[in-house]
């Protein structure tokens, strides 16, 4: 049923929400006051360890939800009915919804907050308060969010079956390609590059890679035509 799925979205916008946000709140009350020297023991305490904890937290829970869709595919789509498949299209446009917010928070609230922080105290190492919030925080839950997405729906939905959505692919493409580009901004940072500005030529990747999202509109209308095609049938 469509209303269960979106009261599910519901939910799940709210976890969201109140995950994020308490992130934050953390980062406001840590950050100045045990933050700002990396090689102290106040930071190894208060940062180094939530950087472990956080990233063998999304690891494993990423990975485990991955080879729980794969495992429990669909073998036959034949079997699928068009009322299941409508129910399942909808639980993929509320999974696509809670990916837009958590790409959102991510190119904005963190982003912006990262950018500010290296323009107060400047750039010290590439572990920083700001950086394991948005790089090994939001960028991971990203990234598996939309693999996750994408492997839902090319193992439950008849639509998808045997085919590669090419909108699909770009989106999940993009944020995947966050990580290394992430790598690759911390080396010219390092190196040959320690001004923190938006416009600089380290950060045109980040640019491009967040236009992968304009792809959604392309899965949108490819995910309406195929609703309109069920509910037209008698």
């Amino acid at each position: 049923q469509p209303g269960v799925a979106w009261r599910k979205v519901f939910f799940g916008l709210l976890g969201v929400a109140l995950l994020f946000t308490s992130y934050r709140i953390y980062q406001e009350a840590t950050a100045f006051s045990h933050g700002l020297d990396y090689f102290s023991e106040e930071f190894q305490a208060y940062w180094m360890r939530l950087l472990l904890w956080q990233l063998v937290t999304i690891a494993v829970v990423g990975v485990s939800s991955l080879i729980y869709l794969w495992r429990t595919r669909v073998r036959d789509f034949s079997a699928v009915t068009p009322r299941e498949e409508l129910r399942r299209l909808f639980v993929l446009m509320g999974q696509l919804l809670v990916f837009g917010v958590l790409f959102y928070v991510t190119g904005s609230v963190y982003t912006e907050s990262d950018a500010a922080w290296h323009q107060v105290t400047i750039r010290d190492t590439d572990f920083t308060p700001t950086h394991i919030g948005l790089f090994y925080f939001c960028v991971p839950i990203l990234v598996f969010w939309a693999l996750a997405s994408f492997t839902y729906a090319h193992t439950r939905i008849p639509m998808f079956a045997n085919r590669i959505s090419v909108p699909f692919a770009i989106i999940v493409t993009g944020a995947f390609m966050i990580m290394p580009n992430v790598g690759f901004n911390e080396w010219g940072h390092t190196f040959f590059y320690a001004e923190e500005l938006f416009s600089a030529p380290i950060h045109y990747g980040f640019v491009l890679l967040g236009w992968s999202a304009f792809a959604a509109g392309g899965l949108l209308l490819q995910l309406l035509g195929r609703v309109n095609e069920l509910t037209r049938r008698p």
